[in-house]
């Protein structure tokens, strides 16, 4: 159960997952990655807001874009950073990861931004820590992926503004994603006016309430006229078994092409929360267009996060 991810005056405790956080918090997040934005393109990329704050990355499976935002987002807003190696760590020779937890707190971490490949763990964590200690899910099983969710409905607020108007196609792997879920929760929350799930049937999800979402089966008409397509890679690691004939079958039904592209609107943005498996579900002229902003996806996911860890600390704001 999250019962503490907002406290009782409202403010941000934990980040665990895009569920059931408010309109209002959503936009305060955005409001002030945006002014985060600007220290990026600073000659000294720094401003003091967690000065002497130390934040722990403690990532269960691998990762690059996540970790490393994270690590450059603490790092700007002036934190100590941690990251911590699991396999040489004391979990390897069996340390209950609570332990894990209460020993690095013993060390004045304030901040833990937790990737685990079992769903509920950051949660879990988050109900087991004193409140002066804040969590931050950076993806747990297929469960939830916060930040990313978050990022890329900034993305889409960047370049298309009103959400109330929009038709956001998500196609692919939804059943097994945690982006996915954590982006429908972001995008009804904001008022999405029509949020697609394409793929085949065997990758629709059963855990989300139906009436957030249309589902298509094929893909011209998934996304005809809409204005924002997002795709998602096969998450083979979270199977049990291959569910698809083959990966050249599934590009020629689903695959994201420059010909496929022209269903939707001629100024659709195309978006990719990576990595991306190109000849797979997008095609490289496709992820490297005009029309794409994928690598804005990235540099966008720093300020977010930035916004995120200085929420959490600072409660004045």
């Amino acid at each position: 159960m999250i019962n503490n991810q907002i406290s009782n005056e409202g403010k941000l405790q934990h980040l665990i997952t895009t569920e059931g956080i408010s309109k209002e918090l959503i936009t305060k997040i955005f409001n002030l990655a945006e002014s985060f934005l600007k220290v990026g393109k600073r000659d000294v990329k720094k401003v003091p807001l967690l000065r002497g704050k130390t934040v722990c990355n403690l990532f269960f499976e691998n990762s690059t874009r996540t970790r490393t935002t994270f690590e450059i987002a603490a790092k700007r807003l002036s934190a100590d950073v941690l990251n911590l190696d699991i396999p040489t760590s004391s979990q390897s020779k069996g340390e209950a990861l609570i332990d894990t937890i209460n020993n690095l707190i013993a060390m004045s971490t304030d901040i833990f931004v937790i990737r685990h490949p079992e769903a509920g763990i950051p949660n879990y964590i988050a109900n087991n820590v004193d409140e002066s200690v804040h969590i931050i899910n950076a993806g747990d099983g297929n469960n939830a992926h916060p930040t990313q969710g978050l990022l890329d409905a900034f993305t889409i607020r960047k370049y298309k503004k009103d959400f109330s108007q929009l038709k956001v196609a998500i196609v692919g792997d939804i059943k097994h994603s945690r982006v996915a879920r954590s982006e429908i929760h972001a995008l009804s929350t904001l008022g999405t006016s029509e949020i697609r799930l394409v793929g085949p049937e065997i990758f629709m999800p059963d855990d989300i309430s139906q009436d957030k979402f249309q589902t298509y089966n094929d893909m011209k008409a998934g996304i005809s006229d809409v204005d924002v397509v997002m795709m998602l890679r096969i998450q083979k690691e979270r199977m049990q078994k291959d569910i698809i004939p083959s990966e050249k079958k599934y590009y020629e039904a689903f695959g994201l092409t420059t010909e496929i592209l022209k269903h939707a609107k001629k100024d659709a943005i195309v978006m990719h929360p990576g990595p991306m498996n190109r000849g797979v579900e997008i095609q490289s002229e496709v992820a490297d267009s005009s029309q794409s902003v994928i690598l804005a996806q990235v540099t966008f996911g720093i300020a977010i996060r930035m916004a995120v860890m200085t929420l959490l600390v600072d409660k004045n704001i």
